[in-house]
């Protein structure tokens, strides 16, 4: 099964998200079952500089603004899972972030950057510019690299199938309608049934219109994206592709996320050998100048500090928790409001509360591994990643029961805790009272070794590898190839 994956970040070379983890392992994991699974990603600096072994393809000369865009192929450098770059320096070649400008404000021009994206991957995908390959199936991720399906779907018939998958909904990569004119698409497709949005232009909803099928990364969000009060006004067009729409829970790399391996924690520990889990604390407690309590528990945060990531409510219910002899442990960076009432707090708190704003992939690991709980209260979740990352770690998720955090966390109640199925705790309403209810039982719980114990080793023992994500989309890229065949 050869398959093209679209999408403008990848760990670790760029990233703002978890999008960025799915596409350093999902293709990996898709080789593992046997797939010839390759990517597509712009030209931004860290991914021109880093992928090797870099040869031209196709020179595709002046486009979408750009007076030369080249299309390479190399070698991602640490997985070595083939890349082609779209090297268009005019377009990719820009300090900051992949979609903004290092002062925060979005690049003007990022309808014509990740139109360009989509294009190359529709024209790569129908074999024009590399007759050495070509896809079976084209996967687009998120709205950047939406395009692509609109382009297929503009030149049927095609011969490759399509995937789009939402990983966040919030998201829509929307434009003013006048963009519509640079992106060299038939008119018709500037209309309610193709990419007009409450008169803008919404790349995301080329995604969900013109892929044959529509992922999102856990079955829940998959059902919570077809309602009103999570559809972000698009509930209509999803609940219109009907069973085309499927969830496919994200999973976790596992050669970077074990704590039986980690060479970055103070100590390696397993579910079989949790002594190293004490040391990591006192290491954390010790690095963030909390007091050395170990009968302390405490409450890591590692999220953008957002109101959609329910960082607000963590505010809110912080003096409840400090009072009760927990700790805080956060690193993040987001809402410039959240960030200063955070360090006031840590300020106002010495050595119950730590805050570090920003964000470092060594020390989410220290933290992560320290900490007794995670917190992750979102008002929305498409999958979350730091709640499977606190599982495997054996750190407690304490999250609001949406999205994929349902879907993989199961709460202490006193059957799931006699059945041996407790793995966390979960609420239910997006308020500081909940929040602060769920925690209050994580306290009490944490005062009970053996049963908080019993607790982290059964999230230890939850397998949430890509492995099953990979079975799972092989055989709906199978299924989708089969039915594009019989077209022909």
């Amino acid at each position: 099964m050869r398959v093209l994956h679209v999408a403008a970040e990848i760990f670790p070379l760029v990233k703002t998200g978890g999008l960025a983890d799915v596409l350093g392992a999902l293709p990996q994991a898709l080789i593992g079952q046997g797939a010839d699974a390759r990517l597509l990603l712009p030209g931004l600096p860290a991914i021109v500089d880093a992928v090797s072994h870099q040869k031209v393809v196709f020179e595709i000369g002046p486009c979408f603004g750009a007076a030369r865009v080249t299309l390479r192929l190399g070698r991602m450098p640490y997985s070595k899972v083939p890349a082609y770059v779209v090297d268009a320096p005019h377009l990719y070649r820009r300090p900051g972030s992949p979609y903004q400008a290092s002062d925060g404000s979005e690049w003007p021009d990022n309808a014509q950057r990740f139109a360009l994206l989509g294009w190359v991957g529709a024209h790569l995908a129908s074999g024009e510019l590399d007759p050495a390959w070509m896809p079976q199936v084209l996967h687009a991720h998120d709205w950047h690299a939406a395009m692509s399906c609109a382009y297929l779907a503009a030149h049927p018939p095609a011969t490759v199938a399509t995937v789009f998958t939402v990983h966040n909904l919030a998201y829509q990569g929307l434009f003013p309608s006048g963009d519509f004119a640079l992106l060299g698409l038939p008119a018709r497709f500037m209309a309610p049934s193709g990419l007009e949005f409450h008169n803008q232009l919404s790349f995301m909803k080329a995604g969900l219109k013109f892929a044959q099928h529509v992922t999102t990364v856990s079955p829940t969000y998959a059902k919570e994206i077809a309602t009103h009060e999570f559809g972000f006004g698009l509930d209509g067009v999803i609940r219109g592709r009907g069973a085309d729409v499927s969830g496919v829970l994200n999973g976790v790399d596992g050669t970077i996320w074990d704590p039986a391996t980690d060479t970055g924690l103070a100590a390696r520990y397993s579910a079989d050998q949790l002594a190293g889990k004490a040391r990591c604390k006192q290491a954390l407690q010790a690095e963030l100048g909390l007091a050395a309590r170990a009968d302390a528990p405490v409450f890591g945060v590692v999220s953008r500090l957002t109101s959609q990531k329910g960082l607000d409510l963590v505010l809110a219910a912080l003096p409840g928790l400090l009072q009760r002899g927990a700790q805080l442990a956060l690193q993040g960076a987001g809402d410039p409001a959240l960030e200063s009432a955070f360090v006031a707090v840590a300020k106002a708190n010495p050595g119950k509360a730590a805050v570090r704003i920003g964000y470092d992939e060594a020390f989410a690991h220290r933290l992560i591994a320290g900490a007794d709980a995670i917190l992750v209260p979102s008002r929305f979740e498409p999958c979350g990643l730091t709640q499977l990352y606190g599982l495997r770690y054996g750190t407690l998720p304490v999250v609001r029961r949406v999205g994929g955090l349902a879907d993989t966390v199961v709460d202490s109640t006193e059957s799931a805790l006699h059945e041996d199925r407790a793995t966390g705790f979960t609420f239910d309403a997006a308020t500081p009272a909940a929040l602060d209810a769920a925690i209050q039982r994580a306290i009490d719980t944490h005062a009970q070794p053996e049963r908080w114990r019993q607790l982290m080793r059964r999230a230890m023992a939850q397998d949430f590898s890509w492995a099953g994500a990979a079975q799972k989309y092989m055989a709906l890229y199978d299924e989708l190839a089969s039915r594009q065949a019989s077209l022909r």
